[in-house]
């Protein structure tokens, strides 16, 4: 088995070769000189080298002693780290927060950022997923916190602001016909259980447009992409649609539809206090106030 070097010794060892001198390194270490001349005694025994010379003159490194002292400063830097670290009296926390696709994309960088800057020590796990799905395990304990889109006629959750829902379309391009105009009108939607997507296709029901599927994801960027591509139109919350997408309306021979809650879904229980802080922030960074 290999030998292990003491970081008592290498501490003792590294003083004298700083201080060129075992009284002046007693005196920095709080020993004698005999101490640490004793200790520099084992440090030679365990390598199997001699790391200072000495003579009339004092005490100098030899070349053994200058490779080991690089090693021993590295050591002794890294032992003191970990020793910090295992010595904090707080424990790291983390917070899980589940949410669409759209809004972990559009509304939480901020809020994460900001969150971050205050409390680095706090990890943050966001989990995208439709928002009947996170409510459902959000009730389950299995996240701390969801940020969801309800129907402005629910009151589960809290709400966080009210936004508005539009039709959205690629940019105009005179050359190419409209997608809006195709018939069946091709739709990019986000999955089965997506509320915009269910408030979208009641609406076209309602005024007998024909429609197809012509394009699914789950994550926005996807839908954006699929939109500026001109694979169809969609429906989105204001606050999800980037500059580069059109906006559609009545005048252009689309329904109305109705306005969508964000809210914030809570753990059962008593939550801790990065949790609740982390609330705090949705709250004044994606609230009405924020806007």
């Amino acid at each position: 088995m290999p030998a292990n070097l003491d970081t008592d010794l290498l501490r003792a060892f590294v003083a004298v070769a700083e201080q060129l001198s075992f009284t002046r390194a007693g005196e920095r270490l709080g020993r004698t000189q005999a101490a640490v001349s004793q200790q520099v005694r084992r440090l030679e025994d365990t390598v199997a080298k001699r790391v200072f010379e000495r003579d009339t003159h004092g005490v100098r490194l030899t070349r053994d002693g200058e490779v080991l002292l690089a090693y021993a400063r590295r050591m002794l830097t890294l032992n003191d780290e970990v020793m910090s670290l295992m010595r904090r009296t707080t424990t790291v926390a983390s917070v899980r927060i589940g949410t669409p696709d759209d809004y972990a994309t559009m509304l939480l960088p901020e809020v994460l950022a900001r969150f971050n800057a205050a409390y680095p020590d706090v990890m943050v796990e966001v989990i995208c997923d439709n928002s009947p799905d996170l409510v459902a395990e959000i009730d389950k304990g299995r996240y701390d916190l969801a940020l969801v889109t309800r129907r402005s006629d629910d009151r589960a959750g809290e709400l966080v602001r009210r936004e508005p829902v539009c039709w959205v379309a690629p940019p105009h391009d005179p050359a190419v016909r409209p997608v809006e105009l195709c018939d069946p009108l091709p739709l990019a939607l986000f999955p089965k259980g997506c509320v915009v997507r269910d408030l979208a296709v009641a609406a076209l029901e309602r005024t007998g447009r024909d429609w197809r599927v012509a394009f699914t994801s789950k994550s926005v960027v996807a839908v954006h992409g699929a939109i500026l591509g001109g694979l169809g139109v969609t429906a989105m919350e204001d606050c999800t649609i980037p500059p580069s997408l059109r906006r559609l309306g009545e005048a252009d021979g689309f329904p109305a539809l109705p306005d969508i809650d964000i809210a914030l879904h809570r753990a059962p229980g008593q939550l801790p206090k990065p949790v609740r802080l982390l609330a705090d922030a949705i709250h004044d960074l994606v609230g009405e106030t924020a806007r």
